[in-house]
């Protein structure tokens, strides 16, 4: 799965995204800084399933009972306004944050820079008007797709070529829509039954955005929240909105990389390590970062890949084991993998998930808390553990 992070130039996507991954990419004061998209692997957090059986086992991806899961993270090029008209890097954009099944709108709450990116004194600009912008831009792009093709869409069906929910996914296929998620929107606006013919400007913008909010969440990173004089601004934000500093993050994860200090990503606070000379520069950065934990709770950043997952994707972690007495895989290794799928995924499910051949031939499988014998139809829940019986093993 892929998690998009886009906003305007130089609001802090580049940090956001380093302090994520622990990835080094360019960054700096001015539009554009980011040209290609960046692509890393960042973490979500569970509990892991070694709590409820209560055993100790070695996994990297497993620190304290944390579960880390990894997730695809790209960073794509600035926006400006009028990136669905081809202006500043908008055709490359659109097209890098396209397949992202959700989006990290990263947002500069405290206002430093204006509209183009350009840094400009604290609170000189209005970001509730970089977070309209940048739904906008998307959904212009989602309504210039479908009144492209309009036309064709209703001589289409005039001639029973096709039926409404297939002609409009058919046009957003390459953005990952699908036909049911079509199929809701038109229901829900009351444009299920009526002919596309007596649709007009509005009833097609007013789908369009619903389809986008439906298909591509959008949850707002309110960075450089620690600059920011009231944030009371919050309240005014309809959207998912998480107070956040990436700078912040991106000092402790470094700081803790060089052992000065003792820290986990989506803590309250740190650890100096005993022991441990600071040198005075280092010194003065923490206690500034202790003075951004005494304005928001976390640095944010794992709040909202957790957000971006479990809340607005709706996912659920589940772990796949080979031996259901040991919980482990072939080779002994104790929990060893764990899998993201959306809820009200069945045991089924996770076997394509894991192969096509073990889902070809998928007799049973076993949940491992219960130790009782469940079928392919069974929904899983949050947290499961599961093991496959299957009739064939991966090719």
């Amino acid at each position: 799965m892929q998690i998009g992070l886009l906003g305007k130039a130089n609001v802090g996507k580049s940090t956001f995204f380093s302090a994520a991954t622990e990835t080094p990419v360019a960054s700096g004061n001015f539009p554009f800084t980011t040209i290609e998209p960046n692509v890393g692997v960042a973490y979500v957090q569970s509990d892991c399933a070694c709590k409820h059986f209560d055993l100790k086992h070695e996994n990297p991806l497993c620190i304290n009972g944390t579960r880390l899961i990894p997730i695809k993270l790209i960073d794509v090029a600035g926006l400006v306004p009028g990136a669905h008209e081809g202006k500043g890097l908008g055709n490359q954009f659109l097209d890098d944050a396209r397949q992202a099944e959700v989006l990290i709108h990263v947002v500069d709450i405290a206002g430093t820079t204006d509209i183009q990116g350009q840094p400009i004194p604290v609170g000189t600009h209005d970001p509730l008007e970089d977070i309209a912008f940048v739904q906008d831009e998307f959904d212009q792009w989602f309504i210039d797709i479908l009144k492209r093709e309009w036309d064709k869409i209703t001589r289409e069906i005039d001639q029973k070529r096709a039926k409404l929910t297939d002609g409009i996914a058919k046009r957003f296929s390459g953005l990952g829509i699908k036909d049911y998620e079509v199929q809701l929107v038109l229901q829900k606006q009351g444009l299920i039954t009526r002919n596309p013919k007596e649709w007009n400007d509005s009833d097609i913008e007013n789908f369009v955005k619903e389809l986008r909010k439906n298909t591509k969440p959008m949850i707002i990173a309110a960075n450089k929240a620690d600059l920011c004089q009231d944030l009371d601004i919050l309240k005014k934000i309809s959207d998912t909105v998480v107070p956040c500093s990436a700078e912040t993050e991106l000092l402790l994860r470094k700081a803790t990389k060089a052992g000065i200090i003792n820290y986990n990503s989506g803590d309250d606070g740190f650890k100096i390590n005993e022991g441990k000379e600071i040198p005075i520069p280092q010194q003065k950065a923490l206690d500034l970062v202790s003075t951004v934990f005494s304005k928001i709770p976390s640095t944010g950043i794992q709040k909202i890949l957790n957000s971006a997952v479990f809340d607005s994707l709706n996912l659920i972690a589940v772990y796949p084991v080979e031996d259901e007495s040991k919980l482990t895989n072939k080779d002994g290794t104790i929990l060893p993998d764990t899998k993201l799928l959306p809820q009200d995924s069945t045991a089924k499910d996770l076997a394509s998930l894991i192969h096509a051949d073990i889902a070809k031939g998928f007799l049973h499988a076993i949940d491992c808390k219960t130790k009782q014998r469940i079928s392919g139809d069974q929904k899983l829940k949050h947290g499961d553990v599961i093991k496959i019986v299957s009739t064939l093993s991966r090719g």
